[in-house]
């Protein structure tokens, strides 16, 4: 039988992909009367699951789960949503008289539900444009180095490559002239409500990298076993959806729908050069997801520094579960 919840109502388990957080949040729902909310981007995606190291049935019916499964790949989902639906259903799952266990490595969600969000401005595709022109004159490379000069605390937890993200930011500074960062500042009472209050947070972090980094490989090789590939090649035969759209630019997927592009396009030329480059190609494809899950990581980890009020547990020390528990155990 699980053990009555601690006197908080919502703890935090956070940490990079690949440190071990799904294990140990059924670990502490073990314990403990426990509703488990996701904090990830992704997870919110139907038909997206392998990419995404979804939970199986057997974790969602063994302990509920929220947050999951919860828009199309076609629908965007922001931090601020995720910030509103947390808090109703940490209010819910508080008057059942379960503990909320928020789980995540999305770092700007457990920022948002904290602390609140400032109302940022919606995408201008005017502003979007002249931007991706720079970009296919200059590289990304440069447009990273510009937003470094406007906004260089966001800046800093970007990769030079990740298009995305620097578009957003230096659209948002061109729109508003304040830097993304800024929006992410404390604002109580931000977009029409009061932030929640901070709930405990634990962090599973690396000691060695390179520990992470031989998980992030194993766990990238596992699900191409499973079928990733075919998980997304489903995906796209949709026909309505795009790489531009969020839900495939995720880590891993968009990597995927670049890869089957290019063997598209050699499918097209002729038979035997097909065949001579199908295996390259796919070793080059595994190589490039890895190396964009490990620099997903690299930014989780950014993010985790600059939140103070976290405790670290090491997830690559043999006792870390046993130490996370114990933890848990000794909350007020």
């Amino acid at each position: 039988m699980s053990a009555a919840p601690p006197a908080i109502t919502v703890l935090a388990l956070a940490g990079p992909t690949a440190s071990g957080k799904s294990a140990a949040a059924m670990a502490i729902a073990s314990e403990y009367d426990t509703e488990i909310i996701s904090v990830d981007s992704a997870l919110v995606y139907r038909g997206m699951d392998i990419g995404t190291a979804k939970p199986n049935a057997h974790e969602r019916s063994a302990v509920p789960h929220h947050l999951i499964d919860i828009r199309d790949p076609l629908q965007a989902y922001s931090a601020a949503e995720f910030a509103a639906d947390a808090s109703a259903l940490i209010t819910q799952i508080h008057a059942r008289g379960k503990l909320a266990l928020l789980v995540g490595g999305t770092m700007l969600y457990f920022k948002a539900l904290a602390e609140g969000l400032d109302a940022m401005p919606p995408a201008n595709a005017s502003v979007r444009g002249e931007l991706e022109a720079q970009a296919a004159q200059h590289g990304w490379p440069a447009m990273h180095a510009a937003l470094a000069r406007s906004d260089p605390e966001t800046a800093a937890r970007l990769a030079p490559q990740d298009s995305q993200r620097i578009q957003r930011a230096l659209e948002v500074f061109r729109i508003t002239g304040r830097p993304l960062s800024s929006f992410h500042a404390r604002k109580p009472g931000a977009a029409g409500r009061s932030p929640a209050p901070a709930p405990v947070l634990l962090s599973l972090e690396p000691r060695d990298r390179t520990w992470l980094h031989a998980r992030i490989a194993v766990r990238f090789d596992a699900m191409l076993a499973a079928g990733f590939l075919d998980e997304v090649k489903a995906l796209r035969a949709r026909g309505d959806l795009s790489p531009t759209l969020p839900s495939m630019r995720c880590v891993g997927y968009r990597q995927a729908w670049d890869y089957l592009d290019a063997q598209q396009a050699r499918e097209s030329g002729s038979h035997d050069d097909a065949r001579s480059t199908r295996h390259a190609p796919l070793a080059e494809f595994r190589d490039r997801g890895i190396f964009a899950t490990r620099q997903l990581a690299k930014r989780q980890l950014t993010w985790l520094r600059g939140m103070p009020e976290r405790q670290v547990i090491a997830c690559d020390d043999p006792t870390a579960l046993q130490q996370l528990l114990a933890r848990v155990r000794q909350l007020p």
